[in-house]
């Protein structure tokens, strides 16, 4: 096996960029999910009810992000506070009270106009601290801690992701997903659907279940479980337009046995390896 395809999502729900090659930090892939748009509430943003949002590309230089936009143009935003940032304490999913730095009135106003709400762009920055909540079941190999409501509390930190600091897919699984869409006369659908971070050839559809530990180059991971997919699937990551799959037709045959509700594909990764470069065709194997 080997990676056969790595990419970056700087600012969540935006339109993701392929990459040859990334280093990793504590918190992950460097440049990704560094960035959230959150609410006047400071709770965060997706394409899930804003489709809209993947109609925003990104781009990372040496020193900002730029988003680009039709109609509005482009806007760049610093990669770091060029002077002592405003902190606004932001939610995502189970993650609350978390300290992000505000990227400012320019980039909230070019966003606001754009969505069409009211929203503002925050950024990672030193106060910043956010431990992976590993599912219980998949969380037996973490150093954990248990918190008041019966979670378990993993000592990894991670990025402005769902869940998990990686996703990994392969890309058996989409060709047997597609092969099934094509069967029924719909249209395949591309990698970028799924918003992986890391796509691995080289093994059967759908091994990635099975995965619990591997190392990519000198990268170790742990399975933090299959990812439950949402309505972000159906969206095109170029137009903006949702459609009814390939969400209708995973939910024929990828149900999770234990629940029913959620529709797997592709498997969430915590790194135990917090420094690196991962590169583009790297071994992948076993652990």
């Amino acid at each position: 096996m080997h990676l056969s395809g790595l990419f970056l999502y700087p600012v969540k729900s935006f339109r993701g960029c392929a990459v040859t090659a990334a280093d990793v930090d504590a918190l992950g892939l460097v440049g990704d999910r560094r960035f959230l748009v959150v609410d006047e509430n400071g709770a965060h943003l997706t394409q899930r009810p804003l489709p809209r949002m993947a109609l925003i590309s990104t781009e990372l230089t040496s020193t900002a992000l730029r988003l680009r936009a039709d109609g509005v143009g482009e806007i760049s935003v610093p990669l770091r506070a060029l002077a002592p940032a405003t902190l606004r304490t932001v939610s995502i999913w189970r993650s609350h009270g978390l300290l992000a730095e505000d990227c400012g009135r320019d980039v909230s106003a070019w966003l606001s106009a754009f969505l069409g709400v009211t929203c503002h762009l925050v950024r990672i920055g030193e106060k910043f601290r956010r431990p992976v909540l590993d599912r219980p079941a998949f969380a037996t190999t973490a150093a954990t801690a248990p918190v008041d409501d019966g979670r378990l509390v993993s000592a990894d930190l991670f990025n402005f992701a769902d869940g998990y600091p990686f996703l990994v897919v392969s890309e058996a699984s989409l060709a047997h997903l597609n092969d099934r869409l094509v069967a029924l006369g719909e249209e395949p659908v591309p990698m970028d659907r799924f918003r992986p971070t890391l796509v691995v050839s080289g093994c059967p559809a759908f091994a990635e279940d099975t995965w619990s530990r591997l190392r990519i180059g000198a990268i170790t991971f742990r399975s933090g479980g299959p990812c439950a997919r949402c309505i972000v699937t159906t969206t095109d990551q170029f137009s903006g337009e949702r459609g009814h799959e390939p969400l209708r037709t995973l939910a024929t045959y990828r149900r999770d046995p234990a629940d029913p509700s959620r529709i797997n594909f592709a498997l969430n990764l915590t790194h135990e390896t917090k420094s690196g470069t991962l590169r583009v065709g790297d071994a992948a194997e076993l652990l």
